[in-house]
Parts: structure tokens; C-alpha cells; sequence
């Protein structure tokens, strides 16, 4: 919200009728975003959010680590990867944020800064010291000779152990869905194209050069333009050669993606975090198999929620024809792949994501963490034109 309000009242309507139970009617203080108000409570925190008791992605991660010393890590993670990588070194105590930074290019840093700002304005958070790993590639190898330590990551892969968190541009678009007009989980389910039946039967891509894979995917744009609709938007990674992969294209809007029936969605220099957007929508996502993914990749099931094609492209032709030939099915499943991203990717369950992934890791620490030499804190954000007061009792009491 923009501003606190001691009462609010929804009203939700379709074709000049309440729907379900309008109007809704939320007994207040209801709080704007920046109001710096935290439950004391996380396990009602928690029970309120509708939070799950258990998140697997969390479970899997969390299991390389049966102990998390703060006081080792703090120590070997900068000399193992501080020099080479771009990390942040966190603290949360007493609900403050203390942070320093390792490497050259921090300035993604802010993603993660305004996601604990967030929390911690929301819910008391538990005390926890970890690192998080800037960059697009996971860090801990399961193959390394070395202790196997502890990284926050915003990709994971089969062969890495670092922990997995929800992408900095989903988070983002959750934490910014009130305070822009972008991209986010909301504002693509308004939309999402014309109707199924009134698509176009040719498949859309779009993106950089950023993976070999993705100039074969506009080759054979080239070669079949009347099945697949493949260009690049900017060339970086490899020399541009025109006649094979054709002129550079204008980026389009991403909702005029979903005029089309069929969305490919191919890695870049790790899993293409648009996936959550394609799911979002009522069309088809085919996607490729790969070693990389994102939080909630291992709750998706292929030929259920996506039509799954090999790494190296070489069945993408035969699963679309698959697809025209079987347009109820996959009308089914581009179906159940919105349903997936509605009810597990909105802000909800990203907040819950967060907060269940620290609660569990503060518990595998073994002794307290710190704010170590050259932490500065980080600070909430003032906000003279809404300020807010709280009112934790009451809250308490009501919820």
C-alpha cells in the first residue's frame, strides 16, 4: 500500500455483480510498505502469510549443511571467493541489517538490500550471518576438494551446492508491483492476449546471444519462420553474423508474446528468469531441459505445467508439431502451468520463501552470528510523506 489505513474495505466486482463475498473488510491498522512495523511473532507471522510448514527447495538445500558456523564462514568464504566472485556478507541482529561487500560489481547488491528491508519492516526476523552470491552462475561445486560452504544463490544448478533463493527479478517485481508500470506476476495475468482459440500458431522467442543453443533456435527461425518466430534483441557473446541470425530486432512488449499460442523458453548464461511471466500467462511454454534452475523448478512437472524439449534442440520441432496436433492437451497444459504460477509465485509465497529459508538456516547455526569488522548497516528508507505509527498490541491481539 501507498499509506496505512485503520480500515479497508475491497470491493471486488464482475459484470456490475459483488463477486464471492464483496466486499472485503480488513480491520486495520492496515500498513503501506515502508511502515516499519514488524510483527514480533514470526510463527504468527507465519500462520497469517499462510505460510507452509515445510518447503522442500529449502530442505534439499539446506541438507549439505548439517552445521552452519558463522565464525568459519565468515573467515573462508572471502578467502575462497571474495577476490574472484562479487559477494555480499550479511548479518541480521536485533532485526538490523549489516552488510559487506566483496569484489568489483556489488551494485546488485539493492535486490537483496530491499528484500530484508522488506521483511524486517514486516516480521522480526532470527539472527543470521550468510553470504550472497551476486553473480548468475552457483558458486560451491559439489565436485570441490574443499569444505562445502554455505552460499545464497539466485540459480542453482545439478552440479552446485548453493543455496537457492527467488530470482532478484522476481523479487523485485514483486517488491516494485505497486510502484511501477513493468513486468510483474500481476500485471501479466491482465495480459495475457486474446483468447486460446484466437492465438497464432507460431512459436515466439526473443533475447540475446547468450547461449549457443539460442542461435540455433533462430537458425531454425530462419529456416521454418512460419513455425518458429525467433530473433535476437542485442548480440554480445558471439560475433554477429547476419546471414546466419538475421538482423537485430526492436524489443516488443512482453505481453505481445502471449498472442501466440507457443512460448519457447531457452536458457541464457544460466536458467532465463522470464519463466515465472511465460508461466503467468495462457499459453503453452515449452522449455528446455537443463542443468540450471530457479526456487521452484523441482515443484514443476513436465507435461503437466510445460512441454519439455532436449537441451540440444534437436526434438523442438517434433514437440510443436506435438502441440498442434494435440490442441486440447496442450491448451490443458498451458492451463495447469498458470494455475502453477498463481497459486506458488505471487507475493505471498515469495515472502514466505524468504522468511522460512532464513528461519531454517538460523536453526543449523552454532553459534551467534556477528557484525564483523567493515559491516556497515543498512538503512530503512524514511518516508516523511506517509509516516506511519504503530500499533504492534493491538495487531497482536487481532491477529
Amino acid at each position: 500500500m501507498y499509506a496505512s489505513y485503520k480500515n479497508l474495505r475491497i470491493e471486488v466486482w464482475a459484470k456490475s455483480k459483488q463477486v464471492a463475498e464483496s466486499p472485503y473488510i480488513l480491520k486495520g491498522p492496515v500498513y503501506h510498505e515502508n511502515c516499519d512495523c514488524p510483527q514480533e511473532d514470526g510463527r504468527v507471522w507465519l500462520e497469517v502469510m499462510s505460510c507452509p510448514q515445510a518447503i522442500e527447495q529449502i530442505q534439499r538445500d539446506l541438507a549439505h549443511f548439517p552445521t552452519i558456523d558463522p565464525d568459519k564462514i565468515a573467515k573462508e568464504i572471502p578467502q575462497r571467493f571474495g577476490q574472484r566472485q562479487s559477494l555480499c556478507h550479511y548479518t541480521i541482529k536485533d532485526n538490523k541489517i549489516y552488510i559487506k561487500t566483496h569484489g568489483e560489481h556489488v551494485g546488485f547488491r539493492i535486490f537483496m538490500d530491499a528484500i530484508l528491508l522488506s521483511l524486517t519492516r514486516k516480521v522480526k526476523m532470527p539472527d543470521v550471518e550468510f553470504f550472497v552470491n551476486l553473480g548468475d552462475w552457483p558458486l560451491e561445486k559439489k565436485k570441490s576438494s574443499q569444505d562445502v560452504q554455505p552460499i545464497f544463490s539466485w540459480c542453482g544448478s545439478s552440479d552446485s551446492k548453493d543455496i537457492v533463493m527467488p530470482t532478484y527479478d522476481l523479487t523485485d517485481s514483486v517488491l516494485e508491483t505497486m510502484g511501477r508500470v513493468s513486468l510483474d506476476m500481476m500485471s501479466v495475468q491482465a495480459n495475457t492476449g486474446p483468447p486460446w482459440e484466437e492465438k497464432n500458431t507460431t512459436a515466439i522467442w526473443r533475447g540475446r546471444d547468450s547461449r549457443k543453443e539460442r542461435l540455433e533456435l533462430v537458425k531454425m527461425s530462419r529456416k521454418f519462420p512460419e513455425i518458429i518466430d525467433a530473433a535476437f534483441t542485442n548480440f554480445f557473446f558471439f560475433k554477429h553474423d547476419e546471414s546466419l541470425y538475421g538482423p537485430i530486432v526492436k524489443h516488443i512488449s512482453f505481453f505481445d508474446f502471449f498472442k501466440s499460442k507457443y512460448q519457447i523458453n531457452i536458457d541464457g548464461t544460466v536458467a532465463a528468469y522470464r519463466l515465472p511471466y511465460l508461466l503467468a500467462g495462457n499459453s503453452l511454454v515449452l522449455k528446455q531441459e537443463s542443468i540450471y534452475y530457479e526456487h521452484f523448478y523441482n515443484e514443476l512437472q513436465p507435461w503437466k505445467h510445460f512441454v519439455p524439449f532436449k537441451n540440444d534442440l534437436s526434438d523442438l520441432m517434433e514437440k510443436l508439431q506435438w502441440a498442434k496436433d494435440h490442441d486440447e492437451e496442450a491448451k490443458d497444459i498451458a492451463k495447469a502451468g498458470q494455475e502453477f504460477a498463481r497459486n506458488a509465485l505471487m507475493g505471498d509465497h515469495i515472502f514466505c520463501y524468504y522468511f522460512k529459508l532464513f528461519q531454517e538456516y538460523a536453526k543449523l547455526q552454532v553459534s551467534d552470528p556477528k557484525v564483523r569488522d567493515g559491516m556497515e548497516k543498512v538503512v530503512q528508507p524514511d518516508d516523511d510523506l506517509f509516516p506511519c505509527n504503530c500499533h504492534r498490541t493491538k495487531v497482536k491481539e487481532e491477529l
